[in-house]
């Protein structure tokens, strides 16, 4: 079985900056994709960057040039700093990652940016 404990989130002024990390634990044998979604209040899950296990990245449009994902293979974290926030990045973002074609979640943390 696989946890993914995330950390980090928390309240910035629009154009600060905060950072997102995402251990996975347990069992692990080999992770593949690794990625961060988020969630804002009524709205649907949407994701905002993935990373392979090979460190290809892929952004949203909205996120592209601000945000930064990143990996530590050896201790199966993944990263996500966001520069530039803006109100609209405000939600609830969640880690992701596929272990043995089986899809995981964290729990959610809170990213609140204020105009």
């Amino acid at each position: 079985q696989v946890q993914l404990v995330e950390s980090g989130g928390g309240s910035v002024q629009a154009g600060g900056s905060l950072n997102v990390s995402c251990e996975a634990v347990g069992s692990i044998l080999s992770i593949n994709v690794m990625a961060w979604y988020r969630q804002a209040a009524g709205k649907q899950r949407e994701l905002v960057a993935f990373i392979s296990a090979g460190g290809s990245t892929k952004y949203v449009n909205s996120t592209e040039g601000r945000f930064t994902i990143s990996r530590d293979s050896a201790k199966n974290t993944v990263y996500l700093r966001m520069n530039s926030l803006k109100p609209e990045d405000t939600a609830v973002y969640y880690c992701n990652a596929v272990h043995l074609l089986k899809n995981y979640w964290g729990q959610g943390i809170q990213v609140t940016i204020s105009s």
